[in-house]
């Protein structure tokens, strides 16, 4: 019997690098969102580039995303079943989306015709770049010759590990999107306070701090950073930015002052989770001992 070829699979609010996914044989289903009336697929910048996208925010344009469906998830695991490959599907926080639940409804219905296809669907409780990393441990797992079983095994032990620490200039886009209360998101319209969030263990937004200034908003995530990080000398540290590199750049100087991670990379935030947080945010995500 011929041993079935894994397959990682994710959605695009995962917010890698399009070189990592592309030089790494991982697999994409992407989101669409609209703005300005035109339908756009989620592809990594392609089709609308993000400083098109977050100049359309700044001038007024509202943003509006679409969930992936559970049938396009049905498409798209057929395909990959129907070639005898094994999946591992590393989806988008349930509690942000029922974009996840699309994927379990898809993978019981091949299931129900197909009993020997091997699909794994599991729910992140992540967004963003905390999504990518389960990706990209995934994928450098898979690399290093481990068996599905080691992978996912590996992921759900680790998946409440990764940690999501950002700053956003305004809380009206995630209230707006239903992310967030709208008393919490009152906090938004104070002068000059900035507030910083993470990601629970449920995989929902909590605003954890409200702090007066940009700069020691972006501080205040450096020092999340420093005291959770477990081993950062070993680990892919990622930054992301809704198009402010220079923010995003700070916040890279300010790691590297005091830690030698064994890696940093900045990535922009597509817009997909870009239309929920608005232009201005950065934030950092890395394992922890805990969220």
């Amino acid at each position: 019997m011929l041993e079935l070829g894994i397959v990682i699979v994710t959605d695009s609010t995962c917010d890698l690098p399009v070189e990592y996914i592309s030089q790494n044989n991982v697999y994409v289903i992407p989101f669409t969102f609209v703005l300005n009336g035109i339908n756009y697929t989620d592809d990594f910048g392609k089709s609308l580039s993000y400083k098109e996208f977050y100049d359309g925010i700044r001038n007024g344009s509202m943003p509006t995303t679409a969930q992936i469906t559970a049938y396009t998830f049905e498409n798209e695991f057929r395909s990959f079943v129907s070639k005898g490959d094994s999946v591992i599907y590393i989806g988008f926080s349930s509690a942000l989306s029922e974009t996840f639940n699309g994927s379990v409804l898809a993978r019981n219905e091949i299931m129900e015709a197909n009993p020997e296809a091997d699909i794994t669907v599991i729910d992140s409780k992540s967004a963003s770049v905390g999504q990518g990393l389960l990706v990209y441990y995934a994928s450098e797992m898979l690399k290093q010759g481990k068996s599905k079983q080691e992978i996912v095994e590996w992921i759900e032990s680790n998946k409440l590990k990764v940690n999501h620490w950002f700053t956003i200039d305004s809380l009206e886009h995630l209230k707006r999107g239903g992310r967030i209360s709208a008393t919490s998101a009152a906090i938004g319209g104070l002068l000059e306070v900035k507030p910083v969030l993470n990601v629970s263990n449920d995989g929902s937004l909590n605003v954890v701090k409200k702090i007066r200034g940009r700069k020691k908003s972006i501080r205040t995530l450096f020092e999340e950073y420093k005291t959770l990080a477990i081993k950062p000398e070993e680990q892919m540290i990622y930054i992301a930015h809704g198009d402010c590199i220079e923010d995003a750049e700070y916040l890279k100087s300010l790691i590297l002052s005091e830690t030698t991670p064994k890696d940093i990379v900045i990535n922009s935030l597509g817009p997909i989770i870009g239309t929920h947080t608005g232009p201005g945010m950065v934030g950092v995500f890395f394992l922890g001992k805990e969220r």
